[in-house]
């Protein structure tokens, strides 16, 4: 998901990153400047384990090259606005609330990836043209300090409607739901909750509430928010910040020692749904090694391998999550969800209207 769900501990800079080199066939696509690589173009989250990638590139003949662009909403516009001249050959982390931005302007071809059916019919999209793959899925949610709330003695919120209380006025660091993929899924929560005409309403509260807005989970996280490890050293002051409902587990595994509980909670009446989906680029340079990368997102080996690297969850039915991870970080039982139609008639307009109402 998104994930823009990585740490600081384990987040690799900007740039293009070659994850190895052992891809020794000299299979691949027509028109590509090198048939034996294939680049994919990401968010910063993407992290896979090295004996995973390695045995791809072993089987497959073909060398993986990952350049990461920033957030997920960053990395699609980038790509939209290079598509006649592609990065890269896939592109990993378009979610539910960009997707109709990527199709719409013919950022994928079509491709259906060898093992499609088994991804879980809730998290297909684009049946008829197979233009995108379901990688992994998880949950937006608002993601809380226990220390600060312990310590004051105070409840967390619990649901939207208890962030607008007074209790938790100035507690609150959002993303920018223009520039951030997580943003933006927590405004598309809100309207989910109280429809068309009810959210700026809401959001008018949360404005006289004290929310902050920042422009992507990267400072969010790991600079606002006083319960991560990088928001501790970097003296983050708000003790709530939207961010997912697997954030706590990441808390848990990155930290040494480890801790026998999450130092942070979700506030589970928060949540909204997100898909994350991979497609093959248009104009992709290599498109045969593309198509053998999308079949390898699918593969069970890499569904299974997502959870404890970019704390998501899989969407292929027969894969297994580790338990370190669902009990840490389970998905939440009724979080809010819209329907990609209706993201797609009404997000633009809903952006503006909000960055209007809460930047300005």
């Amino acid at each position: 998901m998104s994930t823009t769900k990585q740490f600081t501990a384990v987040v690799v800079g900007l740039g293009l990153v070659t994850l190895s080199a052992c891809g020794t066939g000299d299979s691949g696509g027509e028109g590509s400047g090198d048939a034996r690589t294939v680049t994919l173009v990401s968010h910063d989250s993407w992290v896979v384990s090295d004996g995973v990638i390695a045995d791809f590139e072993k089987q497959s003949g073909y060398q993986v090259e990952v350049l990461k662009d920033g957030d997920a909403g960053q990395a699609v516009n980038k790509a939209i606005l290079t598509k006649d001249n592609p990065q890269g050959d896939v592109l990993f982390g378009v979610d539910n609330t960009l997707l109709s931005r990527a199709l719409d302007n013919g950022l994928f071809q079509p491709y259906q990836a060898k093992d499609a059916g088994q991804v879980e019919p809730e998290y297909r999209a684009d049946q008829e043209q197979h233009r995108v793959t379901a990688v992994d899925t998880g949950d937006i949610c608002v993601n809380y300090d226990k220390a600060y709330f312990s310590e004051r003695r105070l409840d967390p919120p619990k649901s939207l409607a208890d962030l607008v209380k007074p209790a938790y006025k100035n507690l609150l660091v959002t993303e920018n739901a223009a520039t951030s993929s997580p943003g933006l899924g927590f405004l598309l929560g809100t309207a989910a909750k109280y429809g068309d005409d009810g959210w700026p309403e809401y959001w008018e509260k949360l404005k006289a509430n004290g929310v902050k807005v920042v422009d992507g989970w990267e400072q969010a996280y790991n600079e606002e928010f006083s319960g991560s490890a990088g928001g501790k050293k970097a003296g983050g002051d708000r003790p709530l910040v939207v961010s997912y409902a697997s954030s706590p587990p990441a808390e848990v595994v990155f930290a040494d020692p480890r801790p026998k509980t999450a130092p942070t909670g979700v506030a589970t009446g928060t949540c909204f749904r997100q898909v994350e989906y991979a497609g093959l680029l248009s104009n992709a340079r290599n498109p045969q090694g593309g198509k053998a990368l999308l079949d390898f997102l699918v593969s069970k080996r890499f569904q299974e391998d997502m959870p404890l690297n970019m704390f998501v969850y899989p969407v292929r039915e027969d894969a297994r999550v580790p338990a370190e991870f669902a009990q840490y970080g389970p998905q939440a039982a009724d979080p809010e969800t819209l329907d990609p139609a209706k993201i797609a008639e009404n997000r633009d307009e809903w952006v503006k209207s909000w960055t209007s109402l809460v930047l300005r």
